[in-house]
């Protein structure tokens, strides 16, 4: 089994956004890895799940506190090839292959087929990332210098993964209540406090750690950011101390971890008191790879579902020739495909906020960040969904740990969680349409593309009046109270879910028979009620949607 090859959605995505050389390039390159994904690193993740989670060595043998965590040789394995690939690398320094820098399509590309066998270690990757952004943008040419080539590593140059520590025991999401400080001590700050959910503590070669300076504000504005390198130059540890890793319910993979800050050397990135709105540009950054980890969580769990359908026998057939089965496998491929391509249609609207930011307009910034919040909020949520449908899929097989749908189910209950809950991403949004207009911004949007839609027929129908259905309702909720509107937030973010699904849908719709159904027919199951005595489309599409004729010989 391969990932990327089995996955034709992706691959033709893929194809349309890239230029030839660099699309014969890339594509031979996640050839390779979506192989590598659905096989060593897939079995390595089952060992580190059950057996090989990471250890903390707390003290050494002459009690000396040394907080060092252990991974198991499969996961430094997985760490060598993944980022050998250059799914951080390429994004700030050249291909040597091609004499160009790579961008977030690919990147994202790699996350979403890790995150098929591996949603645990993609968390560590997408750390980096950030790490990787914040240094880049924000750091001076000293600390660049020095940082940057390590956490950039493709394996030219020791590694220096990433973290980013915001979490503090008293706030949680309410990072203004942070109470880390950092005082100044010449050329750098020394750190000290505690951050209370580390992930890749101990693994990771650099942290960026919010803190406050002495005599700075309360609340988010008097917070800076800080790089602190995890060891000193003499490999002893950087006045840090782990005092647990968390016992989590999934993602095992990753080190999560209680750290404490006994006068770290430190070095601010960036301006004084700006480090909040810094770690914001990171965090949209993470809240993307969420996403991708969701549809990837939402790909695999579908494949297993099929595969089972396929293979299993019940009263004297297949499970997959059951009208009940192929509805469901069906439904879950519409939608798995669909919101895909709404995630990398995301992406390449980030890729340009993202690389110059000081040339995006307004607009695009507040538009990204509304996509952004309403589509980690959607995914996250279907990937549990999707888990829950291949476990149902699979019986009582489902829930034994001998196949691969238990650790998805666990692995995708944190995407809810990580990078803003439901709740705070409903309040993203509110403040994104009271501050700056964004709901008007989101329906321009919607409305030009729905313009260039060639198809004018029942579909482009549902979804036009979806749009005019939404104005007059996001309206009424911005004219109530502040508490009535929070209540309302959610659902909000869940119109304009799907609105933006329906108009890639019908985008979808113009590439081909196959996309054709595939686009029809999650407008027709998410924005029309099928009327009892008509043949439904999932059965009359489900051949050809599933590749049923390939997947039974």
């Amino acid at each position: 089994m391969n990932f990327y090859e089995r996955d034709v959605n992706l691959q033709d995505l893929l194809k349309e956004v890239w230029d030839e050389s660099f699309y014969q390039w890339a594509d031979d390159r996640l050839r390779f890895f979506g192989g590598k994904c659905a096989k060593e690193i897939d079995e390595r993740a089952v060992h580190t799940d059950r057996e090989g989670q990471p250890k903390l060595i707390k003290y050494d043998k002459m009690g000396n506190d040394i907080s060092e965590v252990w991974l198991n040789e499969g996961y430094k394995k997985t760490i060598e090839e993944t980022y050998g690939e250059g799914i951080v690398g390429y994004l700030h320094k050249d291909i040597p292959e091609l004499g160009q820098k790579g961008d977030y399509m690919y990147s994202y590309a790699q996350g979403y087929l890790l995150s098929q066998a591996e949603p645990g270690f993609y968390c560590p990757v997408t750390l980096t990332m950030a790490t990787a952004y914040l240094i880049d943008h924000y750091a001076d040419e000293e600390l660049k210098a020095k940082y940057l080539p390590h956490v950039l590593s493709t394996g030219d140059v020791e590694l220096y993964e990433g973290a980013t520590f915001l979490t503090e025991r008293q706030g949680g999401s309410d990072v203004g209540a942070n109470e880390v400080k950092a005082i100044k001590e010449g050329d750098h700050y020394r750190i000290h406090g505690e951050k209370y959910f580390s992930s890749n503590a101990g693994a990771c070669g650099v942290a960026m750690v919010l803190a406050r300076v002495e005599d700075a504000p309360t609340g988010t504005k008097g917070l800076s950011l800080f790089l602190v390198p995890w060891r000193n130059e003499d490999g002893d540890l950087n006045g840090i101390q782990i005092r647990r890793l968390k016992d989590k319910l999934g993602v095992r993979a990753v080190p999560s971890a209680e750290v404490e800050f006994t006068g770290a050397k430190a070095f601010m990135v960036g301006e004084a008191e700006r480090g909040f709105y810094y770690m914001m540009d990171a965090l949209n950054l993470s809240r993307v790879c969420n996403a991708v980890a969701s549809i990837g969580i939402m790909r695999r769990s579908l494949t297993e579902a099929q595969d089972y359908a396929t293979k299993r026998n019940a009263f004297g057939q297949a499970l997959i020739q059951y009208p009940m089965v192929k509805d469901t496998l069906v439904s879950m491929t519409v939608k798995q495909e669909v919101e895909t391509r709404a995630v990398f249609d995301l992406i390449q609207a980030f890729e340009k906020v993202a690389r110059k930011p000081e040339e995006a307009r307004i607009e695009e910034h507040i538009l990204n960040r509304v996509r952004i919040a309403i589509i980690k909020k959607e995914t996250a949520e279907q990937a549990v969904h999707f888990t829950h449908e291949a476990i149902e899929m699979h019986g009582g097989n489902g829930y034994i740990e001998d196949f691969v749908t238990p650790r998805l189910l666990r692995d995708a209950q944190v995407l809810t969680v990580w990078e803003g809950t439901a709740n705070i991403l409903g309040l993203e949004v509110l403040k994104l349409f009271n501050k700056y207009q964004g709901h008007e911004l989101f329906v321009q949007h919607v409305q030009e593309r729905l313009e260039k839609v060639t198809n004018k027929g029942k579909e482009y129908t549902l979804v036009k009046e979806g749009v005019l259905n939404f104005i007059p309702y996001a309206d009424e909720v911005l004219k109530q109270p502040a508490e009535v509107q929070t209540y309302y937030s959610k659902s909000l973010a869940e119109k304009m879910a799907l609105l933006y699904e329906a108009v890639v849908a019908l985008e979808m719709m113009e590439k081909g028979a196959r996309f054709e159904k595939v686009g029809r027919l999650f407008i027709h199951q998410q924005m029309q009620k099928e009327e009892p005595n008509a043949e439904p489309l999932a059965l009359r599409y489900a051949d050809e949607i599933l590749h049923l004729n390939k997947a039974l010989t």
